[in-house]
């Protein structure tokens, strides 16, 4: 592995900046990483090399020019595929929307450009968002850098396997119920849930729009934080975007390195942190939260009793803003189109292309959706499921009344055998038991790592209220910097699988 790869994204922006290394050495040790290891792995849909080396040749060029850079200017970052890049293949994990080249930018996507951040590429992700270990992607499952045989995470495996095999120091993901913290979690890396609407949803192809978000990925807090300072701030493209300046999480990651949290109120979710949960993440979380006691905090518990609800609210509320999402997919106006002879009617047209360009999850989702959403039934699940929603953010509410953040596994499982959940739905959708409640409400949430447990990565979860971002970065800092990076335990990966 070279040592550009091994560095932080901070490091080699200042690297590019200082001219000790140029941005085009970077992106390319980037891309030989991912040409050594990829094909096991399997983070990346699609690699765009030609597009990765101009942009770096283009920041060399600039700081010839002695132009001032960004502070990110030349790091590499791999951007999840439901992200819209012009010129650049976006599938969404799915067949339905295979070969699709979009003719315009994301506003994530402009922002990273202009920022002078090298996009290596587009990573593998659970189809339309669906899922919570990225084998629900028509192109193939990614696997886990710490164990080849084991799952990275759900729906952003893509993004999170990418940094935990160093082909990337930096990533997007999009977490509408956990899919930025949930792989975070299982790939021992840092991944954030800004606060609803602190980054802009427009170009993000939907899944549910009152709970999609993206976010940043990293290896190191500091890193995603100066990734989500890039991305975040008002969009006047998205209905949803908060006009208010970015909170100042890059200040509050350099404060939290210091490593001291004096005066901070740290509450345990009673409710996120029980029987559900391995033994081997129960305790990796208790010694965490030591941790931050020993660093000077003041633990407290704190109960949401509504939080136990926050499953079945999900799995009502998503499937059907899915269902309405993706009716779009008509196979008339882009996409997939299948049955086309000049016989088949326009509505068996639609229907031959929705059955053979969706995925099993996507339909069943759809299906759920759907009936929820049906005269009759829509009071009884879908605005029942609303109210359960409401409950949920007044539990925060009353929680951050008695504490500053809020603290809980990310996760109750290390991450588990590819195979192992794809046919049992209900054991999968379990894995976002403790990242849900942060969705539902619209707060925002970190995960970091915290430990191993069978020598798999586990996380902690840190939420804050909401546009507050900066109280999860802080914290998190301080607990990153108290503690062994977990990611210098991580198994060597030369290429082979192990």
């Amino acid at each position: 592995m070279s040592d550009l790869t091994g560095r932080t994204a901070a490091e080699l922006a200042g690297l590019v900046a200082a001219g000790e290394a140029s941005a085009a050495e970077v992106a390319q040790a980037h891309l030989d990483r991912i040409a050594e290891v990829d094909a096991d792995v399997h983070a990346f849909l699609h690699v765009d090399a030609d597009g990765a080396l101009a942009a770096a040749r283009a920041v060399d060029q600039r700081r010839a020019a002695g132009e001032a850079l960004g502070p990110l200017a030349g790091v590499p970052l791999a951007m999840k595929d439901v992200v819209v890049t012009k010129g650049v293949p976006t599938t969404v994990g799915s067949k339905i929307l295979e070969g699709w080249i979009p003719p315009y930018d994301a506003t994530i996507t402009t922002r990273v450009k202009d920022a002078g951040i090298v996009m290596l590429g587009k990573t593998n992700m659970d189809e339309f968002a669906m899922g919570s270990s990225t084998e629900n992607s028509a192109y193939g499952p990614t696997r886990n850098p710490w164990d080849l045989e084991r799952i990275p995470g759900g729906s952003g495996g893509g993004s999170s396997a990418a940094l935990a095999a160093f082909e990337a120091p930096l990533a997007i993901g999009t977490d509408t119920g956990g899919s930025i913290r949930q792989p975070a979690s299982v790939t021992g890396t840092v991944g954030a849930k800004p606060t609803y609407g602190g980054v802009s949803r427009y170009g993000l192809v939907a899944l549910a729009s009152s709970l999609d978000q993206a976010g940043p990925c990293a290896r190191t807090v500091l890193d995603a934080a100066l990734l989500h300072e890039v991305i975040g701030g008002h969009d006047p493209c998205d209905s949803t975007s908060i006009d208010a300046p970015v909170p100042g999480v890059v200040a509050a990651a350099r404060d939290g390195a210091r490593a001291d949290l004096t005066g901070v109120r740290v509450g345990v979710v009673r409710e996120l942190a029980g029987d559900g949960d391995q033994a081997g993440v129960l305790a990796a979380f208790d010694a965490a939260v030591q941790t931050l006691q020993g660093l000077g905090a003041e633990v407290v518990e704190v109960s949401c009793p509504h939080f136990d609800y926050a499953l079945p609210a999900y799995y009502l509320i998503l499937p059907s803003e899915c269902s309405s999402n993706l009716a779009r997919f008509d196979s008339v106006r882009y996409g997939l189109r299948v049955g086309d002879d000049g016989v088949n009617s326009m509505e068996d047209v639609m229907s031959l292309t929705r059955e053979a360009g969706f995925g099993p999850e996507v339909k069943r989702r759809i299906m759920l959706g759907t009936y929820a959403l049906s005269a009759g039934y829509y009071d009884a699940y879908y605005g029942q499921a609303q109210k359960v929603r409401t409950l949920i953010a007044r539990d925060f509410d009353t929680a951050f009344d008695a504490a500053d953040v809020l603290v809980s596994p990310t996760s109750p499982f290390v991450a588990f055998g590819i195979g192992e959940r794809i046919d049992d739905p209900m054991a999968m959708y379990v894995n976002d038991l403790c990242t849900l409640p942060a969705s539902l409400a619209g707060t925002p949430a970190i995960s970091v790592p915290c430990g191993l447990s069978e020598g798999l990565p586990v996380g902690l979860q840190i939420m804050s209220p909401a546009q507050r971002d900066e109280r999860g970065y802080r914290v998190a800092a301080a607990f990153e910097a108290a503690t062994e990076p977990v990611l210098a335990r991580i198994p060597a990966l030369t290429g082979a699988a192990k």
